[in-house]
């Protein structure tokens, strides 16, 4: 059975550092996808995601900004822990983080699977298109840092 994994970039490209996500898809190289693995820039479409959740991904690579926390452009790769993230409830259309994705998935009936994190901390968020000079230069190891999870994730799946 072919392992499948799917890649999905969050975030609003209209409020500064909030498009980290949207700009490192766009980064991955298309060789990346292949059988059983989709690239998918969700952008703002957290419903859309939740509903491809559904097909039964055995995992997800979930690309988003993160808060600051004293330091813009670090970039951290972690694995989600779908339990605090459970606090939000029901279907909302209108949010993206991924806590309410989480809440919509299971609002449908479905549970997300293992997931890996790449964000990166913000240093702003403001309205205006383009990346932060820190955030920018996260990208290329965010995008090393996907392809590294995209492999680990294809061979652990591949041999459970």
């Amino acid at each position: 059975m072919t392992p499948s994994v799917l890649v999905a970039g969050i975030g609003n490209i209209f409020l500064g550092d909030d498009g980290f996500g949207p700009e490192v898809m766009r980064r991955l190289p298309s060789s990346l996808a292949g059988p059983g693995i989709r690239l998918c820039d969700y952008g703002i479409r957290g419903v859309h995601l939740a509903y491809d959740l559904l097909d039964g991904w055995d995992s997800l690579v979930l690309v988003d900004a993160l808060p600051c926390r004293g330091h813009p452009g670090a970039l951290h790769v972690f694995e989600a822990d779908h339990e605090s993230l459970s606090s939000a409830s029901g279907l909302d259309a209108h949010a993206m983080d991924p806590a309410a994705v989480f809440a919509s998935l299971r609002a449908l009936g479905g549970s997300p699977p293992p997931t890996i994190v790449v964000g990166c901390e913000v240093a702003t968020v403001a309205d205006g298109i383009g990346l932060s000079e820190p955030v920018a230069a996260a990208v290329p190891d965010a995008a090393q840092a996907v392809a590294a999870a995209v492999a680990r994730l294809s061979t652990a799946v591949g041999q459970g």
